[in-house]
């Protein structure tokens, strides 16, 4: 990572960690700031406290995960960032997990923010199923034998139009009321979501500049979230969670609902918390604890590993019970 980009990150949090409780407080009735693995997101106010009477909840080590269980599992929906990739780079170990995942028959799904134009190659060259794109606005599965991409979007194309023009206005608001900021370089790549970048290709922006972005989303009645190096922000009712049983439902004949035992999902941090409260069987890569006080749902397991050694950890873990089942 950039070290002017490490440099603005540490000085947004050094910023937030001097505010005065109430401050913090007040904002935290809108937002909540999240940091983990060098990203960080806004998420609500109400995923910062567990439900009345619910007990609070532990991450067991992955090495407890029961064969049993493990041999049960027939999908795996991965989160990207921070999960199977480390540091802002996919290693070859952490690719060469997902395909002995996918050869093994496990049907392997990753479950991303990352834009649409990154799901199309994701879903055509990489070693798996399907992806789900821009938290939960489609996913896309393509048919080798066919040669034909499945595309499935939450929103009708003439709502995804008029979304479009909405952000597309909300952008020039946006760039015109806060200086320096810009595009980011993926925005044409992208079709649900808006991304403002605040320190990827422009100078660093100040804290009051990203507050004033997110303002400005909020107020146009959009869904936005900080990343280390963008503002991403949308309109629509949609999650990950959804869009990820649709996907399996209609592609993959699994019922996520009724027999959530059967999928796996692994990832990282507070975004990921309605994945982990579908799935018993969640585990997070060991870089999740740094933000595990901050959440309501934890996953079931967690690695040593983190990042892409957590998921290689955990295909190893996966593959090593089917293997147990065949010799016996």
């Amino acid at each position: 990572m950039a070290a002017h980009v490490v440099a603005h990150r540490r000085e947004l949090m050094r910023r937030h960690t001097r505010r005065e409780p109430a401050e913090r407080l007040r904002d935290g009735m809108r937002s909540v700031l999240t940091w983990h693995g060098g990203l960080t997101k806004v998420r609500p106010m109400f995923s910062q406290t567990r439900a009345e009477g619910e007990p609070p909840r532990t991450m067991a080590p992955l090495s407890e995960l029961e064969p049993e269980a493990a041999r049960r599992v027939a999908a795996v929906l991965t989160d990207i960032d921070d999960t199977i990739t480390t540091d802002g780079r996919l290693p070859a170990a952490a690719y060469a997990a997902l395909e002995r995942l996918h050869e093994s028959g496990l049907r392997v799904v990753p479950v991303t923010g990352r834009p649409a134009g990154w799901c199309d190659l994701i879903a055509r060259f990489w070693p798996v199923d399907g992806v789900v794109g821009e938290n939960g606005a489609f996913y896309f599965r393509y048919d080798h034998a066919a040669k034909a991409m499945h595309r499935r979007f939450f929103a009708g194309e003439a709502e995804r139009a008029d979304n479009r023009r909405r952000l597309d206005a909300l952008a020039e608001k946006i760039l015109a009321a806060v200086p320096g900021a810009a595009l980011a370089a993926d925005q044409p790549y992208r079709i649900a979501d808006l991304a403002i970048d605040v320190c990827e290709d422009v100078p660093p922006l100040p804290q009051s500049a990203v507050d004033t972005i997110l303002r400005l989303f909020a107020e146009a009645g959009a869904t936005a979230k900080l990343s280390s190096i963008h503002v991403n922000g949308r309109f629509g009712t949609y999650d990950k969670l959804a869009m990820a049983r649709r996907l399996l439902d209609a592609e993959l004949g699994i019922d996520a609902e009724r027999a959530p035992g059967r999928v796996l999902f692994v990832g990282d941090s507070p975004n990921d918390e309605p994945m982990f409260r579908a799935f018993p069987v969640s585990v997070g890569v060991a870089n999740i604890r740094r933000v595990a006080a901050r959440m309501s749902h934890l996953p079931a397991y967690v690695t040593r590993g983190e990042g892409g050694a957590g998921f290689v950890e955990l295909a190893d873990h996966l593959l090593a019970a089917r293997a147990q089942a065949s010799a016996a």
